[in-house]
């Protein structure tokens, strides 16, 4: 039987979750990029927090010139990437000192554009700007974070990589249980579905008695009103189509077990969260996913793939020939791994839908902590859509910033600009060219 205050409590947090999903126009449904000829695009963003350093992505035969990666062997670090590098690219010598990494570049990581510990976003971030440019569907952006098994349990959302606009956050999911009720609890049945259709009538009243507020307010403040309750029908109307889609949820839902609900480690959350976030794609809930490993900031644990050391210290270590580092970079490297093959199991066009996909790897604090940007890797995986040439390793001259790289997906997916994210700062200060990277397209 359902306690009262229990469920009341519950669905206070449950809007919480449900009104970062719906913090973005999730209705929108017609834009210019709708579709390559084989299928609609997506792409997966994954940061690694405490940085990515070049030693140990360059295989060793291409260290000074960069070329093909046909033939070569990938570092350790890398090494579950190895089946896949006719697929990939491995990007060195882009820089993002102008987004302040430091500790963590924030908000700055994926914007391109100053941030740094406590700082507001500017503006969007290239994952947020990339949902709206992909094909729309019904929740266009979805952000998970993985952290600490405590940090994840006392904050089930967190705001530090994406971001809609200057000043407007966007909050990243960190507790799976919460995600997956909220998202197939209408798909679900016995307790789940009981608690989903419970919280979904305490919001539906919620939302009706907060409509009939805010009529004496000043017109600034009954603006700020009217958008508060707006957000509970967004909330409402979502729920309601999720309900409405049980039938195509189920068949892409993951298996509710004690990884949820009673988790030995928190990597048992971590992949409870990647399951989610690659259902999501599945069922074409979403065209672009984030990954926060780490959260975005310094912290954070991987107990449970055998790594005993965490938190800040690990931005202090050299990388390349480390046990920690190693065993955290390749449990990135299989949760990527096992991304590329559940979208390989769903037929699209004449291909999968990893044909039209694109992952994008680095970390939210370029290559180290306490680190000037001056070199940010990257490793993409897919060629989104046959638009990305893959199976090198391009060593830039380090001259092109972050933006650059970004202004390029935006083109792959057929938004062609002369720069990405550079509205107050002067693009040729930073070595900022216009257009995108052609090294890196078809």
């Amino acid at each position: 039987m359902l306690n009262r205050r229990e469920l009341i409590r519950k669905s206070t947090i449950a809007a919480g979750v449900s009104s970062v999903l719906g913090s973005q126009n999730l209705f929108a449904k017609n834009n210019t990029n709708q579709t390559s000829d084989s299928g609609p695009k997506r792409i997966v963003f994954f940061l690694q927090n405490n940085g990515f350093q070049p030693d140990t992505c360059i295989p060793e035969q291409l260290r000074n010139n960069g070329g093909s990666l046909s033939g070569v062997k990938l570092p350790e670090d890398i090494n579950p990437l190895e089946p896949y590098k006719d697929r990939m690219n491995i990007i060195t010598g882009i820089h993002g000192r102008h987004a302040t990494p430091t500790h963590s570049a924030y908000f700055g990581a994926l914007g391109g554009y100053p941030g740094g510990s406590n700082r507001p976003p500017r503006g969007e971030t290239i994952d947020y700007t990339m949902s709206k440019v992909l094909p729309q569907v019904d929740m266009p952006h979805m952000r998970v974070g993985m952290g600490a098994l405590a940090d994840m349990v006392a904050q089930p959302t967190v705001a530090n990589l994406s971001a809609s606009g200057a000043g407007k956050p966007l909050f990243m999911h960190c507790n799976p249980v919460l995600l997956y009720e909220t998202i197939f609890g209408g798909a679900s049945a016995g307790v789940l579905k009981k608690r989903y259709e419970a919280k979904s009538r305490i919001l539906k009243n919620v939302e009706k008695i907060a409509s009939l507020g805010g009529t004496k307010l000043p017109a600034t403040e009954a603006a700020k009103y009217k958008r508060y309750v707006n957000g509970f029908d967004d909330v409402n109307n979502l729920r309601d189509k999720l309900v409405r889609n049980a039938a195509s949820l189920k068949k892409f839902m993951p298996e509710y077990t004690d990884k949820y609900t009673a988790p030995e480690y928190e990597t048992d959350w971590h992949e409870g969260l990647l399951d989610i976030g690659i259902a999501t794609l599945k069922a074409g809930l979403s065209n672009t996913l984030t990954i926060a490993s780490g959260r975005g900031d310094i912290y954070g644990t991987w107990l449970g793939a055998g790594v005993k050391k965490g938190g800040h210290f690990l931005g202090h270590m050299k990388q390349a020939g480390n046990s920690t580092w190693l065993g955290i970079r390749q449990y990135n490297c299989q949760m990527m791994v096992k991304i590329i093959q559940e979208l390989e199991s769903v037929p699209e066009g004449n291909g999968t839908m990893m044909d039209n996909t694109l992952i994008v790897y680095t970390s939210n604090n370029a290559d180290k902590q306490h680190t000037r940007g001056n070199e940010w890797p990257f490793i993409l995986l897919g060629n989104f859509g046959s638009k990305l040439k893959t199976g090198f390793y391009h060593k830039f001259d380090g001259k092109r910033p972050i933006n650059d790289l970004y202004n390029t997906f935006l083109y792959a997916a057929g938004e062609e600009r002369d720069h990405y994210n550079f509205h107050t700062l002067p693009p040729a200060e930073y070595g900022s060219v216009p257009g995108p990277i052609k090294d890196l397209l078809v």
